[in-house]
């Protein structure tokens, strides 16, 4: 049996770091994307819904969906055009590729939706390329993965920043990460993809 420590090295080899490229005729950095038109009847499509769902009250709901409005999903792609609007006409200002990754829907038009990753970049993607399945990523320089939701438990393994995990049980400090492997929980302020105060079976 292997060792119980895993190395966040390999941790990091097997998730990634790479989160969007900018593609060539976009500006250095993302404009605010296009409003839709007035008077557009907004098409009910199906959208990425978080699983399972948070037992927290949103303020507001989706016009499209009736979900939270903002959300959590992750790309369900492994690349995915993000446009400065709402439709194929909308010019590509970035490029995700990333499988996985957490983002934040926060606006939805139709079949569109609008995202922002951790660092505020997004804009407008299909609903296709999203999936309400819940992962998280490591925004501090390390995070322990702790038998339970204690910092005095035993670690079970230790997460680079950048390391994408699978979004589990969440209490009112702490989430339950699955990630290469190995399960353990990590303090809600480690990571970007859930709720401060979002609540999770």
């Amino acid at each position: 049996m292997s060792h119980p420590m895993l190395s966040a090295v390999a941790l990091m080899l097997m998730f990634g770091t790479a989160t969007l490229a900018a593609t060539d005729d976009s500006a250095t950095s993302i404009e605010p994307a296009a409003a839709p038109p007035a008077g557009v009847a907004l098409a009910v499509a199906a959208s990425a819904a978080p699983t399972p769902k948070a037992r927290n009250i949103a303020r507001t709901r989706g016009p499209v969906t009736g979900l939270p409005l903002p959300r959590y999903v992750s790309m369900k792609a492994s690349k995915a055009n993000v446009r400065r609007g709402p439709s194929l006409t909308h010019r590509i200002d970035w490029v995700f590729v990333r499988r996985d990754m957490p983002l934040q829907i926060v606006a939805e038009h139709g079949h569109w939706r609008r995202v922002r990753d951790r660092d505020g970049m997004g804009g407008w993607v299909h609903y296709s390329l999203l999936s309400g399945t819940r992962t998280a990523i490591v925004t501090s320089q390390q995070a322990d993965l702790q038998f339970r939701p204690d910092s005095k438990a035993p670690v079970t393994a230790r997460l680079e920043t950048g390391v994408v995990a699978r979004l589990g049980e969440c209490v009112a400090r702490w989430c339950r990460l699955t990630a290469g492997g190995y399960r353990g929980w990590t303090p809600k302020e480690a990571l970007w993809g859930v709720g401060a105060e979002e609540l999770r079976d």
